[in-house]
């Protein structure tokens, strides 16, 4: 019987297999996709950042000399706005939602506002943690819009609630006439009124697939309030949030010595909000901020310090906190909460 060498031997143990070669996945596929989504937010508001860095030097410089105890309190106002808000979005459910990551997830929505207008990144963040979390997509969408109803009534209510009391606040230097400031909620309802009749009136296929989420959202709602706690939740949260934003840019108003009454500014604000929903943009930059500094000259502040009050409302409760929400929208996106 012959032998093979071992030297040949060798060579057939080392000789590759044949048949095909092995599947390599694309390189698209071998990316750190969702790393890299992570980044993404930090990159657009470090580019935002760099493009506004004049504006936000001239409004830091106004707060050098402001009163800190009450910029230390429109920051309170603002942290509790967060909580607020996490508790009316697990109030619009009825799964128990983990309320840390639910609060997390509300300080990075933060940041994601500010990249998209009408609410719409915050709202895609929400919708993306309630998936997250087991709720079908028609339900987590119907949540949203529940959260949404919810909110926009307590702040239009909130504005009615003051106009009545207040009603001479927004006519300081005849900017306004008579009656105009009830025009703003009008007007907001009105928009929203004409918005759901031409949607349901004009598509066909669109009016039934919005007939069928608005059915299926009411019967969600109708469960919902058979529970005291989430209906306590919903409405109260709902209810707390405009008023803490609204006390927030109070407080940055007594911080700068603006000749405004505390109660005014906050009617002042909740106008603007309401007016400006009207005109959406990213994070309300530009339409909220021009709707706030008109509201407060017509509540009795000089144009300067109306805009400097603005800017410095703008940096204690946006853009202090743009940086570290945007790392925890990043880190929450790393770890799948997202």
């Amino acid at each position: 019987m012959l032998r093979t060498p071992a030297r040949a031997r060798g060579r057939a143990r080392t000789r590759p297999r044949s048949g095909p070669p092995p599947d390599r996945k694309p390189l698209w596929r071998r990316l750190p996709l969702r790393t890299l989504a992570g980044l993404v937010p930090a990159v657009l508001v470090a580019v935002w950042v760099l493009l506004h860095r004049s504006l936000m030097a001239s409004g830091l410089h106004d707060l050098v000399s402001a009163d800190p105890g009450w910029l230390l309190a429109a920051l309170a106002g603002t942290g509790l706005g967060w909580v607020a808000n996490a508790v009316a979005r697990q109030g619009s459910v009825v799964e128990p939602l983990p309320p840390l990551p639910l609060l997390a997830t509300q300080f990075a929505a933060t940041a994601a506002g500010q990249l998209a207008p009408a609410g719409l990144g915050a709202s895609a963040v929400n919708l993306r943690f309630l998936r997250v979390n087991g709720l079908p997509l028609a339900r987590s969408t119907a949540a949203l819009a529940l959260y949404s109803l919810a909110e926009s009534a307590c702040r239009v209510g909130l504005l009615l609630v003051l106009l009545a009391a207040y009603p001479h606040a927004l006519r300081a230097k005849g900017l306004l006439p008579d009656g105009a400031g009830l025009l703003l909620p009008a007007t907001a309802v009105a928009a929203v009124a004409v918005t759901a009749v031409l949607t349901l009136v004009l598509a066909g296929r669109l009016r039934r697939a919005v007939t069928g989420f608005v059915t299926s959202a009411l019967a969600d709602a109708r469960t919902l309030h058979t529970r005291p706690g989430r209906v306590l939740a919903l409405w109260g949260g709902s209810l707390a949030f405009p008023l803490l934003q609204a006390g927030s840019m109070a407080a940055v108003a007594r911080a700068l010595g603006l000749p405004v009454a505390p109660v005014h500014v906050a009617l002042a604000y909740l106008a603007a909000t309401c007016a400006a929903a009207l005109v959406p943009s990213p994070g309300g930059i530009g339409s909220v901020d021009a709707a706030l500094a008109v509201a407060l000259v017509a509540a009795g502040s000089p144009t300067s310090a109306a805009a400097s009050a603005v800017l410095a409302f703008r940096i204690v409760t946006v853009w202090l906190p743009l940086l570290p929400a945007t790392l925890v929208l990043s880190a929450l996106i790393r770890r799948k909460v997202l």
